[in-house]
């Protein structure tokens, strides 16, 4: 079958996309931005990628005409900008429109689980974009599920920074809050299974896993099995903006996603009975294994996707490849020049840059700089990357972001997603047996020149020292 896979760089539709194409599917992939998306990670016959943006129905165009079913993932709910009720509905009217107008007889829609009486903004928002969808010419399948547990989803990163950084946790008392958690090999199989089926068709299914917890046991739980002793005392008196605050410092996410989680924590999420795993013959996977899972896929290097990179800031909205030529009037420079013992060694190193590898000189000042970071509003460096060794245009690193990664090349390229008074670049080159290290500003008017001078200094040192670290033996 010809199949349509919207928000394809998204933590889901990457976890799905090798399975359809495992399948004998032909899929073209909507993004936004080609750029951020790495189709070396994919089987390439049967593949294919446009630049759609559902915002703007001006790009729609370069959908085909001959799909036969389309996939709806299109989220914003950790938008940095606008009102994301509003952007989900522009999204869904234009993709309804649009869809009606191929020979498309199925849209699969993954949403959220919508049955207490009292939903989150989120949810609001999840149900209002089926009820959209649901009115257009095709054949509606909705599978709803809560939170979804696996290697890089948010639901389990955001656990496993509470977990592993708080050994006492003082939290809100929506960690009483139950849910419904779902592996995501689960969600994958359920998002499979249904492509094609006509008792599917015009259907709502809640998918979750066989337990029914809440969110301190599945914090506590989690803990067990990493082997530590955590304390979690319930407070009734957290204001949900001191929780958004809370969980913003402590994890990875963004304050926008912080703010929309908390509201969605605080309503129950679990599944009205329905036949759909026994018809497919779907196993389903217990809480406690879907960790498992996720950590033996973090211990192999094997994580497909994180949600974290498809997490970013306001300042690439118009797109990585906007970036990627680097500019040179107007500019601020740093650049080291030095000389290889071995360019191998080196570029192995570039290629394991940030993380847990950290950047090779004055680490705890890269920290401070991202703790910086996040109190103004910004990313921070919580994020990390996705693989120890591996790296693609378009994965978010710390608070940089990937523009370039070639290897054969021997180049690196960074955009910086920090709060800064300008424009910044990282780039590492490595030509015969030299390691070319620059850095780049563009200020933005008086206060980016201040900062770049403020910055010099300790620009002097660590550009120095992470230069001759990553040219070293070591």
């Amino acid at each position: 079958m010809k199949i349509l896979l919207t928000g394809a760089t998204g933590y889901i539709a990457q976890r799905l996309l090798p399975v359809l194409l495992k399948n004998g599917h032909e899929v073209i992939c909507c993004v936004r931005d080609k750029s951020r998306f790495d189709t070396s990670k994919y089987e390439q016959k049967g593949l294919s990628v446009i630049e759609v943006n559902f915002l703007h129905d001006e790009t729609l165009g370069m959908i085909p005409t001959d799909i036969d079913i389309a996939y709806y993932m299109i989220h914003s709910m950790s938008t940095q900008t606008g009102s994301f009720e509003s952007m989900e509905t522009i999204c869904a009217n234009n993709f309804k429109e649009c869809i009606g107008k191929t020979n498309a007889k199925q849209v699969i829609y993954l949403s959220g689980i919508t049955n207490d009486v009292e939903l989150s903004k989120h949810l609001l928002s999840r149900k209002n974009v089926e009820s959209i969808l649901s009115t257009g010419t095709y054949a509606l399948t909705t599978l709803k599920a809560g939170i979804i547990v696996g290697s890089g989803s948010a639901s389990f990163e955001i656990i496993r920074d509470l977990v592993e950084k708080l050994p006492i946790m003082i939290a809100p008392r929506w960690l009483n809050t139950k849910c419904q958690p779902i592996a995501i090999r689960n969600v994958i199989e359920f998002l499979n299974a249904v492509v094609g089926h006509s008792e599917t068709f015009n259907k709502s299914y809640d998918i979750g896993g066989p337990d029914i917890l809440n969110y301190k046991e599945m914090l506590l739980r989690f803990a067990a099995i990493r082997g530590l002793k955590r304390r979690i005392l319930v407070v009734p008196v957290m204001t949900p903006r001191i929780s958004s605050y809370w969980l913003y410092f402590v994890t990875s996410t963004s304050y926008a996603l912080a703010k929309n989680l908390v509201n969605s924590m605080k309503i129950e999420v679990i599944c009205q009975p329905n036949n759909l795993a026994e018809k497919f013959n779907i196993s389903l996977i217990d809480y406690d294994t879907s960790i498992k899972l996720a950590f033996d896929r973090i211990e192999q290097n094997q994580v497909l996707s994180s949600w974290i990179d498809a997490q970013t800031s306001d300042v690439l909205e118009k797109g990585i490849s906007q970036h990627m030529e680097v500019p040179i009037n107007g500019c601020f420079k740093d650049v080291r020049k030095t000389p290889l013992q071995d360019s191998n060694i080196a570029l192995n190193k570039i290629w394991s840059i940030g993380g847990k590898t950290g950047w090779y000189y004055g680490n705890r000042l890269w920290e401070i700089r991202g703790f910086l970071d996040k109190l103004s509003g910004g990313v921070g460096m919580r994020r990390g990357r996705k693989s120890e060794t591996e790296i693609s245009p378009g994965e978010s690193l710390d608070f940089w972001r990937v523009l370039l990664a070639d290897k054969k090349d021997k180049r690196l390229l960074l955009f910086a997603e920090m709060k800064l008074p300008g424009e910044a670049w990282l780039e590492f080159q490595i030509t015969g047996n030299q390691l070319i290290q620059t850095a780049t500003f563009r200020p933005l008017g008086v206060w980016g020149r201040i900062y770049w001078y403020c910055m010099l200094p300790f620009h002097g040192f660590i550009f120095k020292g992470m230069s001759r670290n990553i040219a070293a033996c070591l």
